[in-house]
């Protein structure tokens, strides 16, 4: 009896917390391709008169979506090839390797990850605009984005690097190899699918980021698409159609990213968790 009950009330609870979880996005699809006369007569979930497509140009072409969306890839891009380079031999350095300061740096990563994120704007903008010289340009916020998403990144690659077997690395040892190399043409290889779910990750939370693209970056210009959303605000009236058209634009990138690595993404998080 206990069985027949819990399958429909299992069905039913999923079946709005998904209803609860899509209903945002289909309101912004929605949105997206009506005019403005439509919202403004509060048809919200309606389906529009007629597809209005030439939202997405308007934003993407007139709205500066085009130079916005350059913007993005140039910072995200360039961020996690960074962190994938630097977590993967920090993680590969702090697994298998035997040194004294090993505990204390594993210790400084996991204790930055665990600082509130509002603690830093301060002195991430004076140490910005008056030491480093970087504020209002691209490096600035590549640099910080490398810079705060490495502890976790480091740990991360750390913990999958310790189901490598130790075998494989002090047999390599033994023929000669140099750390170097054994990190280049064998542990790297083998971290494939753990680079490929933190690439995700990564690609996700930096594109996504809009409030250091505020405080770091004062030129319009130089400011990603999240930013960019604030410039198709209407100066009198909001302009919700073009508003939604810009954030559907925005979110393709990490959709398309994670589409094409699901796989890797899938396998990445959950090696190790069995034998």
């Amino acid at each position: 009896m206990e069985e027949r009950v819990r399958g429909p009330v299992y069905w039913i609870f999923a079946t709005l917390l998904l209803v609860l979880w899509v209903s945002p996005i289909l309101a912004s699809l929605l949105t997206s391709v009506k005019t403005l006369d439509e919202l403004n007569r509060g048809d919200y979930w309606t389906w529009p008169q007629k597809l209005a497509f030439e939202n997405y140009y308007e934003a993407f072409v007139n709205g500066g979506f085009s130079r916005y969306f350059v913007n993005s890839l140039l910072i995200t891009i360039p961020s996690v090839i960074a962190i994938l380079f630097l977590s993967s031999a920090g993680g590969y350095a702090l697994a298998k390797l035997r040194f004294k300061a090993a505990p204390y740096l594993l210790l400084m990563f996991v204790g930055g990850m665990l600082l509130p994120f509002q603690i830093l704007l301060i002195p991430v903008f004076y140490l910005s605009n008056h030491v480093l010289g970087t504020y209002d340009t691209r490096l600035g916020l590549v640099l910080f984005h490398t810079a705060f998403q490495l502890g976790f990144a480091t740990f991360f690659m750390r913990n999958f690097v310790r189901t490598i077997p130790d075998g494989i690395i002090e047999a390599a040892r033994i023929d000669g190899c140099s750390e170097w190399r054994i990190y280049r043409r064998i542990v790297l290889p083998l971290m494939r699918p753990a680079l490929a779910a933190l690439a995700t990750l990564l690609f996700t939370w930096i594109w996504n980021d809009y409030l250091w693209a505020l405080i770091l970056l004062q030129t319009d210009t130089l400011k990603p698409i999240t930013a960019g959303l604030q410039n198709l605000k209407g100066q009198w009236i909001a302009s919700y159609h073009l508003q939604s058209a810009g954030a559907v634009i925005a979110a393709i990138p990490p959709v398309l990213m994670f589409a094409f690595l699901q796989k890797h993404f899938i396998r990445g998080l959950t090696m190790g968790s069995g034998k």
